[in-house]
């Protein structure tokens, strides 16, 4: 699951949900031997910085910075909004919700073969080729309209995409590298 290729890319994990369906916290569910948090960790530790978006303290990740959840509760597009405005202006982050836990380092080199200039995020699709908004690359000239969409009162992160340059890379292309990697946990059912 670890790769020793570094990648060009910072890390972000957004960890700040309730976990409603899921009936406790996912982020500590153990699915073979790791936590949730754990595994989409190891598939981004050849990224660098690596940021955690969640409750201040509620996790601790070895090598992994700490950032505040600004917009507690509003979702995965406030948790994009903090992770990207921690980072330095000019760089591409991979950002992961925690409960996707079959990416792997070869998935987010896959995508990040993907970035071309003026673009501002790389989206992968899934196999029935809808938009992954919640495992994709983000450069962090998307944090203004990020910001500007939250202000307005919209928590879908699918509206930013309709606001930036995004390049989409098929299924055939994440596959070989990740069969799994759209199959989240929302249940604890999900983790079989």
């Amino acid at each position: 699951m670890t790769s020793t290729t570094p990648l060009p890319l910072a890390a972000i994990i957004t960890a700040g949900g309730a976990s409603r369906r899921f009936g406790r916290d996912k982020a500590l569910a153990v699915l073979d031997g790791h936590t949730l948090l754990e595994r989409v960790a190891l598939s981004l530790s050849v990224c660098s910085p690596r940021l955690l978006v969640a409750p201040p303290g509620k996790y601790v990740l070895g090598g992994w910075q700490s950032v505040p959840d600004t917009r507690p509760t509003e979702g995965p597009l406030a948790g994009l909004e903090a992770g990207l405005g921690a980072l330095n202006p000019g760089i591409w982050a991979a950002f992961s919700a925690v409960d996707l836990p079959h990416l792997t380092p070869g998935f987010w080199l896959r995508l990040s073969a993907f970035i071309q200039p003026g673009t501002q995020a790389v989206i992968g699709l899934s196999a029935d080729g809808r938009r992954q908004p919640l495992a994709a690359l983000y450069h962090t000239s998307a944090l203004g309209q990020v910001t500007a969409l939250l202000n307005a009162g919209e928590r879908r992160i699918l509206a930013l995409l309709e606001r930036l340059s995004v390049t989409e890379v098929s299924w055939a292309e994440l596959e070989e590298v990740a069969p799994r990697a759209y199959r989240n946990v929302n249940r604890v059912e999900d983790l079989g």
